[in-house]
């Protein structure tokens, strides 16, 4: 299975798929609270005192859930404010149901602009800055079709107001994204043969 490989600017984004034991924590759990936050918005669910505790456990579950992912989901921070944005990169297997799926969306996900990767070519993006549904918080994906392949970038940010003056770090990191898998050598092992 192919895995993703990005460089990330260490001054913008904390990497929470590496952060084991205490490296990350801190911003590995805001993040999670961000997500739960919106997620019981979305759902207008009032936000529960037990919060805290379920962002801790779960940010405790993440490091190990994504060490078993091995590759196929990467997941960054904003290093000034963990609370503000979350970014997750993942490589899916381009089933028949995924392509379903994706051509079965609502209309609103057809306003994709064209955009271009440094190593995945040219791929959508879907910046939705203001969804109307103001318990939506503010979103941008980019999706690049490699055949065999879905590669998607999924920003979630928590704040409509300051979404914009971040969407551009996001627009940098997404283009640093690249596809990493192992190739079998032939009958040789000082032969590698690449199929046309």
């Amino acid at each position: 299975m192919p895995r993703l490989q990005a460089d990330a600017d260490t001054k913008r984004w904390v990497a929470v798929t590496d952060s084991l034991v205490f490296g990350g924590r801190r911003h590995r759990k805001a993040a999670i609270r961000m997500l739960l936050n919106q997620a019981n918005r979305a759902l207008g669910v009032a936000e529960r005192p037990s919060g805290g505790f379920a962002a801790w456990a779960m940010s405790q579950a993440t490091p190990l859930l994504m060490r078993k992912a091995a590759g196929r989901v990467l997941v960054w921070v904003w290093k000034a404010d963990p609370e503000l944005l979350v970014v997750m990169a993942q490589v899916r297997e381009a089933t028949a149901q995924l392509r379903a799926a994706r051509a079965s969306m609502p209309m609103e996900y057809d306003d994709t602009e064209t955009f271009r990767g440094t190593y995945l070519g040219v791929g959508e993006k879907l910046a939705m800055t203001l969804p109307a549904d103001p318990r939506t918080p503010p979103f941008a994906t980019y999706t690049w079709d490699t055949g065999t392949h879905f590669v998607t970038v999924t920003a979630v940010c928590s704040d409509r107001e300051r979404f914009g003056t971040v969407l551009g770090a996001v627009d940098e990191l997404a283009r640093t994204l690249r596809i990493v898998d192992d190739l079998a050598l032939g009958e040789s092992p000082t032969v590698l043969r690449i199929e046309p």
